[in-house]
């Protein structure tokens, strides 16, 4: 029996950044980037490799695990109409030991 090795996505700069939106910046994932975690806001249809692939071709660092929740839109009011916000995507990223990312400075 052959064992099936897992491949990394191929994925072009471009498409890198279609899949990682945002950093979150809060004080829940401030307090996990302490124990070595980062929060992203990526697109809805993003997989975990695909998001593994892109944190490490962008950043530049090792990714342990990926993590993600779909955040359901709430229904709120706008202007006394009733609308939806939209569904958002989060990746929580567990990198390796003695890594991190720093977003004061911008990617280049």
């Amino acid at each position: 029996m052959s064992e099936t090795k897992k491949r990394q996505p191929v994925l072009s700069r471009e498409a890198m950044y279609q899949i990682i939106q945002a950093p979150l910046i809060t004080e829940k994932s401030t307090a996990l980037s302490e124990k070595g975690q980062v929060v992203f806001r990526v697109s809805t249809d993003a997989t975990k490799p695909e998001i593994k692939a892109a944190i490490e071709g962008l950043f530049g660092v090792t990714v342990l695990g990926v993590n993600t929740l779909v955040q359901k839109g709430k229904t709120k009011r706008f202007k006394g109409r009733p609308g939806r916000r939209s569904d958002m995507k989060k990746a929580f990223v567990r990198l390796a030991e003695g890594q991190s990312i720093d977003f004061t400075t911008g990617l280049a």
